[in-house]
């Protein structure tokens, strides 16, 4: 999608359609602004429909003559409370008047009430991703008509150089989303280890593929357990970034890749949605969709390696049994006393593998937990870390993308609840607290060292109705954060 910035004030700007924010008290004088010639008739239509500027407000008309087509005005609340995060929402919630139309968009806010490079950026990633709408599975996709070039009315163009990651970043939010919103039987283990392929072809990483042989000589007992009782064979991937500078960080994602989980001998049933497992792999999409962004923004003097221990957790005379006891390959043996507490299991020989690479910090993102979405819902993820600095750098680059995230406790003495009778520790803790104990299991397998994150996904990862700028399905929560983290690092 192209973009451009204009100093020109909306009655001068010519385009197809214009979105403009209004702020409660000031219809009047943002109306003049815009459409002096229908001033008084749009205002007098407005407050037939009670428009006053109220955040989420929105009101749409057809114009006849002047300079647009369309005039799409969006409430931002009161002025002296405006956030990006209103610049985000209402953009959002406009951008989706606009199907149907083709041609330039352009977005009039009041840019001198934020920081207009931040705001500009997340007016842009509002736009593009609330337009986003998977059809690659229909056999006859609608033909959509949405706008193909963004104008950020009211900047100038010399600020335009700030927003060179917009596409980019959006890339990668769109390659997750897709990833999550495939069936299990288009994206396997295989399927997943072919796109990483292709992602480090064209976007020049490095990449390595661990078959399954590859993981029995490292030992990587906890893992290879999950993918016994399928037909498919894991997959284990490691992608890295390679900075042409002298590297100073060097920073590791996981991502979970279980691309479905039956839950095995504990099969899924009832609200479990076993339907919806497909985004088991969430963590791993995140992962991706980074490694894409990253890949073309190419930060300086950072190293970043993608790691994904990908399978399927599925039931057949192979399969893992409750009771079972397996060995990590850092040497510690596991009782799985619950068959769909599997994620953990790839991830604890993953979190091995990225100690070894001796990183200076270490970021997992897994759909790890029902208990973290009981606790935070579905627009909030749960992050625990052994590191308070780590903990404030993905709160505020969280915050910068407008995804919620919380810090949740690593409270050592739930960790009681995983002791075995036979093994070192089990794979899960009892009931209550039970995204704190999936946190401290996987702290079992880091170097004391290296600080370490760990994002619960499991409630953003999947919007039923869809929210803001996520549609339906599948969100790419996570990318944007990441990248803002990976940024700031340089």
């Amino acid at each position: 999608m192209q973009i451009s910035l204009t100093p020109a004030s909306a009655q001068h700007w010519t385009g197809d359609v214009l979105i403009a924010g209004i702020c409660m008290g000031e219809l009047q004088k943002q109306i003049n602004a815009i459409q002096p010639i229908y001033a008084q008739s749009l205002i007098e239509r407005l407050k037939a429909k009670n428009f006053s500027g109220k955040t989420n407000e929105i009101a749409c008309f057809e114009i006849l003559q002047g300079n647009t087509n369309k005039l799409i005005l969006v409430g931002l609340g009161e002025a002296n409370k405006l956030s990006i995060n209103e610049f985000r929402n209402a953009t959002a919630l406009g951008a989706r008047e606009c199907v149907g139309n083709k041609g330039i968009l352009g977005i009039l806010f009041p840019w001198e009430s934020c920081n207009s490079h931040e705001a500009g950026l997340a007016v842009l990633e509002a736009c593009r991703l609330s337009l986003f709408k998977d059809l690659r599975f229909r056999s006859d996709p609608e033909v959509r008509k949405i706008p193909s070039e963004i104008v950020l009315i009211g900047l100038n163009e010399s600020e335009e150089k700030n927003f060179g990651t917009f596409n980019p970043i959006c890339s990668g939010v769109e390659l997750a989303r897709e990833l999550v919103d495939s069936p299990a039987n288009e994206i396997t283990p295989t399927a997943l280890a072919t796109i990483s392929t292709d992602l480090a072809n064209e976007y020049d990483l490095e990449i390595k593929v661990l078959e399954k042989e590859d993981c029995l000589k490292r030992g990587m007992g906890a893992y290879l357990a999950v993918s016994q009782g399928s037909d498919l064979a894991p997959k284990f991937i490691h992608l890295t970034y390679h900075p042409k500078e002298e590297v100073k960080q060097r920073l590791v994602l996981v991502g979970k890749g279980l691309t479905f989980d039956s839950g095995g001998y504990n099969l899924k049933v009832g609200a479990s949605q076993i339907d919806l497992m497909k985004f088991d792999m969430g963590g791993s999409a995140t992962v991706l969709g980074t490694a894409r962004a990253i890949s073309e923004i190419r930060p300086k003097n950072i190293e970043v390696h993608f790691i994904i221990a990908s399978c399927e957790n599925m039931i057949n005379g192979s399969a893992i049994h409750p009771g079972d006891i397996v060995k990590a390959s850092n040497g510690k043996t596991i009782e799985i006393n619950n068959t769909d507490a599997e994620g953990r299991l790839t991830l604890a020989d993953a979190l091995i593998y990225a100690c070894e690479l001796k990183p200076d910090a270490i970021v997992d993102l897994a759909t790890l937990t029902g208990a973290c979405i009981i606790a935070l819902g579905d627009e909030i993820a749960g992050l625990w870390t052994n590191n308070d600095k780590l903990a404030e750098d993905l709160q505020l680059a969280a915050n910068n993308a407008g995804e919620g995230i919380w810090r949740m406790p690593l409270h050592s003495n739930y960790k009681d609840g995983l002791k075995s009778l036979l093994a070192d520790l089990k794979n899960t803790g009892p009931r209550s607290g039970g995204s704190i104990t999936a946190a401290l299991f996987l702290k079992e397998f880091i170097s004391e060292s290296i600080p370490w994150a760990h994002i619960d996904i499991a409630g953003t990862v999947w919007s039923e109705k869809g929210k803001g700028m996520d549609p339906a399905g599948a969100t790419g929560y996570g990318v944007r954060t990441l990248i803002n983290w990976i940024i700031s690092q340089e």
